[in-house]
């Protein structure tokens, strides 16, 4: 049985589902609030958070604010919006917050299919 170190979780909904894009960003903050090794990763409609103020206009009743698990998981892991979202959304690295990184499906694959990673997919 393999046992996970790291955490990687897709967020492929935005706030047309809130509650499955609120869980993701839970999941990955719970999980950096661990000390467990975390990439969070934005696509489809999720893009639009990787974006200043964005974040902060999300809301969903008995939920954390958005933008303070986003602002965790980028203190402590990783946050990356795809390459290819944000292309169909003419957003580039310029139209992001700091240390918000852009990468593809290979950086995706390369993390995914490393040892000891469990991937969670929202």
């Amino acid at each position: 049985m393999r046992v996970a170190d790291n955490l990687v979780v897709k967020v492929t909904a935005g706030a047309e589902a809130p509650e499955r894009c609120a869980q993701a960003f839970t999941v990955a903050s719970v999980a950096v609030a661990s000390g467990v090794p975390v990439s969070l990763w934005l696509t489809g409609e999720a893009s639009w958070f990787a974006v200043p103020g964005r974040a902060e206009q999300f809301t969903l009743p008995h939920s954390a604010p958005l933008f303070e698990l986003r602002d965790a998981v980028l203190a402590g892991g990783t946050l990356t919006l795809c390459t290819q979202c944000a292309a169909r959304r003419e957003l580039s690295a310029a139209d992001v917050l700091p240390g918000v990184r852009l990468a593809g499906s290979a950086v995706f694959v390369s993390e995914v299919m490393a040892d000891g990673v469990q991937a969670l997919v929202y």
